[in-house]
C-alpha cells in the first residue's frame, strides 16, 4: 500500500493560495430573452432542457444518454448523479461543454459545415455522445483530495482538484474515444483529426511534451484533443479497456502525491509515461507513413493559413490569409504582387466564394443584448475596392455561393427550431428570391449552382451518411450522384460542368471530380500524393489549385492541370472503408445505430427552479479587496447570488454581504446589502482618521449592450443603484460625531471599443475604454463623488508592440460629510488615499521580450515574456479647515515584466514583476524608500 503525502494537501492548498484556476465553461448570463418557454425531459441520468417546440430534439438527446449510460460505465466507473442538459438554439456557434460551478452542460444546436472537422452525424447525437462522457468523468473523479476540496469549496473546488490532476487531453481524448466506439463515425476514425500531427511528424518537427500540451507564440500546435484520443486509444489497446479507471481515480484522489497523473500511469502501467506517450505518437505515425515535407526552413516557423484558393477571370488568385501577428485579410495575387483587399470581418470559419470581381462570405453579429442569440449575414466585397455591403441582417446563413451570371447567391439557412434550408437571394439587396423544398429536413454543407436549374451540395442524411447530390430547385428532388457513405465530403466547386470536392477515403483526404453528371475520378500528382489532407479546391481552364496542411499553416498548391491524373474512381462504395481502425469492438460498439427516440413525457420547465443554486466557495484578490464568496447561479444562468466577506486593505475595513442579479429581463436587476466594520477617513478637523462601521442595502439595474460594425466591438453599460446607508462612529468618534443615515445614487456608465486582435498581439492594435461613475446623496446630507477613468490603446513602434495612455479624474464634494469608497487608480507604487480631487495621467509601453517555449518539470512551461516601461502622474489636492489647501504630487516610473505561463500542462496564468521608483515622497506611506518592488499575482480564484 501506497501512503498518501501531506504534500499533496500543501501544494493543492498554495495553488489555492495562488489563484490558477480560471472557469473554461462559455456560458452567457443572462444570455436567452425573457420571451423563450422552456420544456424538459427528465431521467434517471439527465434533466434535458430545451426552448418550446424541440421536442423531438430533448427527447433524442435523452434516449441517447439513457440508452448510453450503462453500457460506456464499466469503463470509467459507476458514480452518477444526474446532470443538467440545456439545449441552445438561438447562437450560430456549433460547440457544447459539460462544466461545474455550477454542474451541466450546454449543446449550441448549429451544426458545422465543413463535416471533416468533427464528423456528419446528426448534430445532437454527436453532442450527446460526447458530452455524456464528460458527466461520467466529473461525476467518477470526485474522490480523494478531489473530494475534500469540493467538501471545502464546492464545485469550484472540485474543478480545480481535476484540473490540476487530470491533464485536458485525457478528458477530451477519452470523449473522442467514446463517439468513435459508439458510432461508425468519431472524429478518432477522421484524418482531418489528425492533420495537425501528421503534419509535425512529415516536418520533423519533434516538440517536447510540454510544447505540444501548452501551445506556442511562434509555432503551429495541434490542440490537446488530437493528443488526447491518441493516448486513451493506445493506453486501452496496450492495457485493456478498464487500465484509464484505475488511472484517474488515483490521479484525482491524489493517490501517489506529486504529479497525480503521471504518478498514476506509472504505478498501473509500470512504465514511465514519457516513453508510453512517444511510442503513441509512433504507432499513429505509422498508420499515415506520410511523405517528409521538403520545401523549407529547418527551423521555420508558423508562416500563415492560405485558405479557399479561388481564380479570377484574369488569373490571378484570391484567397484567405491569416498570420499570428496580423487579422485575416483576404487577399489578390497575381506572380509576385500580393494585395489586400480588405480585413475580414469577425467570422465563425475562413469560408468565401468569388465571382466577378466579387467576394461573399458569411459574417458573425452578436446581439446587441442577449449573449446566447447572434447571427451570421451575408456579406459582399468588391475585389477593386475593397468595399463591403452586408446584405442580411439578423439572418443565420451559412456557405453563400454566387450563380454563374453574380445576380443571385445561394446559402444555407438553419432557424432556431431546427430547420435546415437551401436560400437564395439577389445579389444586390440580399432580398429572399426563393426556398428550395427540404421536406426531409436534410443538412446541405457548400452548396453551389450547378446550371440555372440545379445546385450541387454535399448532403447530410439523419443517419450521419453522405453523398453528392443534384438538387432540383424549384422541387427539391435530390439526384445523387455518389452512393451514400459514412466518409466525410464536402468544399464542394463547379466548373462548367466539372464537380470538385474532398472526401475521405482510407486514412486520406482526397480530391475528387465528377464530370458529366456521373463519371467519378480521383486526382492525383506528385503534389496531391504528398498533401497531409487535400482541401478546398478550385479549377481554373488550365490550373487546379487546393490547399493542404503543413506545420506552417494551410499552403495553397496550383499546378497545371494537364499534369494532373484524373483516375476512374467508378463511385463512392471504395469511400466506405475510411477512417483509422484501432478499435476494439465490446458491447458498446455502433450503440448508436441501436438507440430508438423513446416517447419520453415533456412538462414545463419552471425557470425559477433552483434560483439560489449555492455551488462553491470562491476566493478572489482584487487588490486593495481580498474577498471570499458563497456563489450561486441557477442552471438557465439568468440569477447569480453571492453570500461574501471582503477585506479592503487601503481602509482595512471588514464587510459582509448579500447580493443578486437578475439577468432575464432586458436590464439587470441587483440588489443586496452590505455590513461593513471599520470604514476610516481622514477628516482635517482631527487631523487624522476617524473610523465608524456602515449597513448599506442597495437595488437597481444595469443594461449591458455589445455592438459591432463587423471589424470592430463596442461593448456598452450603463446603470443605477439606490443606495441606503446608514453610518454608525465607533466609541472613540461618538463625542466628536453624531450617527447618521442617508440614501444616495450610484450611477455608472461604461464603454470599451476595440479592433479584433491577432494572436501574438498583447493588446488590440486600436482601442478605447472609459468609465464614468457618479454618486450622489439624494436625502438627509449634502454629498457627491464623480469618478472618470479610461485608456487609449494605440500601436507602438512594432506590430505587437503597444503604447497605452490612461488618465483618471476623481473629485468628491467640497461639503461632503460622508466619505464613498475611494475607486481612484493611484499611481504605482504609492499607498493610496481618499482626498477631495485626484486628476492622473500614465503611459505604459507594452512589448514582447522572448518566446521561450520551455518549461520546468511538467509544472511550468513559459510561453511569453512582455515587459512595460511606464510613468504615472497623480495631482492631489484636499483642504484643511482654515483654508490652506492641500497639495501634492505622486509621480513614479518603472517597469514591469510579465510572464505568461502554463501550470501543470494546462491551466493559463500571467504573473509579473513591477519595480516603481516614487519621484516625489509618499506621504500617506510607511517606509521613506523610494524604490519599490511589487508581485503582480492573478486576480481571481476559481
Amino acid at each position: 500500500m501506497n501512503k498518501k503525502s501531506p504534500l499533496n494537501y500543501i501544494l493543492l492548498s498554495a495553488l489555492c493560495m495562488c489563484g490558477i484556476f480560471s472557469k473554461a465553461q462559455a456560458q452567457e448570463f443572462g444570455g436567452n430573452p425573457p420571451s423563450i418557454k422552456w420544456n424538459q425531459v427528465n431521467t434517471p441520468q439527465t434533466r434535458v432542457i430545451f426552448p418550446q417546440g424541440m421536442d423531438s430534439a430533448g427527447r433524442r438527446v435523452a434516449s441517447i444518454i439513457a440508452r448510453m449510460n450503462g453500457v460506456i460505465q464499466p469503463t470509467l466507473g459507476s458514480r452518477q448523479k444526474q446532470v443538467n442538459v440545456v439545449l441552445q438554439n438561438q447562437t450560430t456557434f456549433s460547440n457544447a461543454y459539460v462544466g461545474l460551478a455550477p454542474f451541466r452542460s450546454e449543446f449550441y444546436l448549429t451544426p458545422d459545415q465543413n463535416s471533416f472537422e468533427v464528423g456528419s452525424l446528426r448534430w445532437t447525437d454527436q453532442l450527446a455522445i460526447h458530452e455524456y462522457r464528460h458527466v461520467q468523468q466529473f461525476n467518477n473523479f470526485d474522490v480523494g483530495v478531489s473530494r475534500v476540496l469540493h467538501i471545502i469549496f464546492g464545485e469550484s473546488g472540485q474543478a480545480l482538484a481535476n484540473e490540476l490532476s487530470v491533464p485536458n487531453w485525457f478528458f477530451e481524448g477519452d470523449a473522442v474515444f467514446n463517439e468513435t466506439l459508439v458510432s461508425q463515425q468519431g472524429r478518432g476514425r477522421l484524418p482531418y483529426f489528425f492533420n495537425g500531427y501528421r503534419a509535425l511528424w512529415a516536418a520533423d518537427k519533434n516538440y517536447s511534451y510540454q510544447k505540444l500540451r501548452n501551445g506556442s507564440f511562434l509555432d503551429y500546435t495541434p490542440d490537446h484533443y488530437p493528443l488526447g484520443y491518441m493516448l486513451v486509444s493506445y493506453g486501452r489497446q496496450q492495457y485493456g479497456s478498464t487500465f484509464w479507471k484505475g488511472v484517474t481515480h488515483n490521479a484525482a484522489a491524489y493517490t501517489y502525491g506529486l504529479n497525480p497523473f503521471q504518478n498514476a500511469f506509472k504505478h498501473a502501467a509500470k512504465t514511465d509515461f514519457m516513453s508510453f506517450e512517444q511510442q503513441a505518437q509512433h504507432y499513429y505515425k505509422q498508420q499515415f507513413n506520410d511523405k517528409p515535407l521538403t520545401g523549407y526552413k529547418k527551423n521555420q516557423h508558423f508562416i500563415a493559413n492560405i485558405e479557399y484558393p479561388a481564380f479570377t477571370e484574369d488569373g490571378a488568385m484570391i484567397y484567405m490569409k491569416s498570420t499570428y501577428n496580423h487579422l485575416p485579410v483576404f487577399v489578390w495575387k497575381k506572380g509576385n504582387v500580393e494585395r489586400v483587399i480588405k480585413v475580414r470581418d469577425m467570422s465563425l470559419d475562413s469560408y468565401f466564394a468569388y465571382n466577378n470581381g466579387k467576394i461573399v462570405y458569411a459574417a458573425y453579429q452578436p446581439d446587441a443584448r442577449w449573449g446566447y442569440r447572434d447571427y451570421s449575414e451575408i456579406c459582399v466585397v468588391d475585389v477593386k475596392t475593397g468595399k463591403e455591403t452586408r446584405l442580411t441582417h439578423r439572418t443565420k446563413y451559412f456557405s453563400p455561393d454566387f450563380s454563374a451570371d453574380g445576380k443571385s447567391i445561394v446559402t444555407v439557412q438553419q432557424t432556431a427550431d431546427g430547420k435546415y434550408a437551401i436560400h437564395l437571394l439577389n445579389a444586390e439587396n440580399g432580398q429572399l428570391v426563393a426556398v428550395v423544398p427540404n421536406p426531409q429536413n436534410l443538412y446541405f454543407t457548400y452548396p453551389k449552382f450547378y446550371n440555372n436549374d440545379q445546385l450541387v451540395s454535399a448532403v447530410r442524411q439523419p443517419g450521419g451518411q453522405m453523398s453528392i447530390a443534384l438538387v432540383d430547385i424549384k422541387s427539391g428532388k435530390l439526384e445523387e450522384l455518389t452512393t451514400r457513405t459514412e466518409a466525410p465530403i464536402g468544399f464542394t466547386s463547379v466548373k462548367g460542368d466539372t464537380i470538385l470536392f474532398s472526401a475521405t477515403s482510407g486514412n486520406r483526404d482526397k480530391l475528387y471530380a465528377i464530370t458529366s453528371k456521373s463519371r467519378l475520378y480521383e486526382l492525383s500528382n506528385d503534389s496531391l500524393q504528398a498533401g497531409i489532407g487535400n482541401y478546398q479546391p478550385a479549377l481554373s481552364k488550365d490550373k487546379l489549385a487546393w490547399v493542404s496542411f503543413t506545420a506552417y499553416g494551410y499552403q495553397m498548391h496550383k499546378v497545371d492541370k494537364a499534369s494532373v491524373k484524373w483516375m476512374p474512381a467508378g463511385d463512392t462504395t471504395s469511400l466506405s472503408n475510411f477512417g483509422i481502425k484501432v478499435l476494439q469492438a465490446d458491447s458498446a460498439t455502433n450503440l448508436l445505430a441501436k438507440v430508438n427516440t423513446q416517447p419520453l413525457p415533456v412538462t414545463k420547465y419552471n425557470k425559477a427552479h433552483g434560483l439560489f443554486n449555492f455551488h462553491s466557495l470562491i476566493p478572489s484578490f482584487n487588490d486593495p479587496e481580498y474577498t471570499i464568496s458563497l456563489e450561486g447561479e441557477n442552471i438557465l444562468n439568468t440569477f447569480q447570488s453571492s453570500l461574501d466577506f471582503t477585506y479592503n486593505r487601503d481602509e482595512g475595513y471588514k464587510q459582509f454581504g448579500f447580493s443578486g442579479i437578475y439577468g432575464a429581463l432586458f436590464p439587470y436587476l441587483q440588489g443586496g446589502v452590505d455590513y461593513t466594520i471599520d470604514r476610516k477617513g481622514y477628516n482635517s478637523r482631527t487631523g487624522g482618521n476617524v473610523y465608524w462601521n456602515e449597513t448599506e442595502l442597495f437595488a437597481g439595474a444595469t443594461v449591458p449592450l455589445t455592438f459591432t460594425n463587423g471589424t470592430q466591438i463596442t461593448s456598452l453599460s450603463f446603470g443605477s443603484n439606490i443606495v441606503y446607508n446608514s453610518t454608525s462612529f465607533q466609541q472613540a468618534y461618538r463625542s466628536q460625531f453624531a450617527d447618521r443615515s442617508y440614501t444616495y445614487l450610484s450611477n455608472s456608465f461604461s464603454v470599451s471599443h476595440r479592433i479584433q486582435k491577432a494572436k501574438q498581439n498583447i493588446y488590440p492594435r486600436f482601442a478605447q475604454s472609459l468609465l464614468v461613475q457618479y454618486k450622489v446623496a439624494v436625502s438627509n446630507i449634502s454629498a457627491n463623488q464623480f469618478l472618470a477613468s479610461g485608456s487609449l490603446y494605440l500601436p507602438g513602434l512594432s506590430v505587437n508592440h503597444n503604447l497605452v495612455i490612461s488618465g483618471a479624474f476623481q473629485q468628491n464634494g467640497k461639503e461632503n460629510v460622508i466619505s464613498f469608497s475611494n475607486g481612484f487608480p493611484y499611481s504605482r507604487g504609492y499607498t493610496a488615499e481618499n482626498l477631495y480631487q485626484l486628476k492622473k495621467i500614465g503611459a505604459n509601453y507594452h512589448f514582447p521580450i522572448a518566446y521561450p517555449d520551455g518549461g520546468i518539470g511538467n509544472t511550468v512551461y513559459f510561453q511569453r515574456i512582455r515587459g512595460n516601461l511606464f510613468f504615472d502622474y497623480t495631482r492631489a489636492n484636499d483642504f484643511y479647515t482654515n483654508g490652506r489647501p492641500f497639495q501634492a504630487n505622486f509621480r513614479s516610473t518603472g517597469a514591469e515584466i510579465y510572464f505568461d505561463t502554463k501550470w501543470f500542462n494546462q491551466t493559463a496564468i500571467t504573473f509579473g514583476l513591477r519595480y516603481s521608483h516614487l519621484l516625489d515622497n509618499d506621504l500617506f506611506g510607511t517606509s521613506n524608500n523610494r524604490d519599490r518592488i511589487e508581485l503582480i499575482v492573478p486576480l481571481t480564484l476559481f
